[in-house]
């Protein structure tokens, strides 16, 4: 039997990496939490991730490397490709992915489910600002871009964590 894909998509400042290494630490048999590979260096407090620089990261994607690739506000994103063996063996793939790469997804992957976690536009701003990476012009920016996307489950992350974690681990076993 196939793994599921399981696509975590929302806005930042949602709480989409802490709700991922909440689950990592409940859901261990049969499930991968995939690291993303971003064209940027670690940063103190950030995402866990597969650090690149921006020509390797093109390498990279060329050659095949990545089942899905985008930029986002300047930074290119990858999850490898061997994602696809991983889902063949049965394994099911916790990936925190841009909206924009949903459709492909799903076309590629089956079968694959979508995770909205997003937050009120007020906690959404107050995250924004506690990260510090943007001035107040770019976390506008960020919170003025919808995007829509249908998903499976809907996780409301701005009130007391662990709820949302409960949440979010149900929908990972559905």
């Amino acid at each position: 039997m196939r793994g599921t894909l399981f696509l975590i998509v929302g806005p930042s400042g949602a709480g989409k990496d802490t709700l991922i290494a909440a689950a990592r630490e409940r859901l261990r048999d049969g499930y991968l939490f995939q690291q993303r590979t971003i064209a940027r260096p670690v940063q103190p407090g950030g995402e866990v991730h597969i650090p690149d620089d921006a020509t390797s990261f093109e390498a990279h994607e060329s050659a095949g490397a990545f089942a899905l690739s985008w930029r986002a506000h300047g930074t290119a994103y990858g999850i490898p490709a061997t994602i696809a063996a991983d889902l063949a063996r049965g394994t099911h793939l916790v990936v925190n992915v841009s909206r924009t790469v949903v459709a492909k997804a799903r076309a590629q992957f089956q079968p694959s489910r979508v995770v909205l976690v997003t937050a009120s536009p007020a906690v959404l701003d107050q995250r924004l600002h506690a990260r510090g990476r943007e001035d107040q012009g770019g976390i506008d920016e960020r919170l003025g871009r919808v995007a829509k996307v249908q998903a499976h489950t809907v996780i409301v992350n701005d009130g007391a964590l662990e709820p949302a974690i409960d949440a979010f681990v149900t929908a990972l076993k559905g």
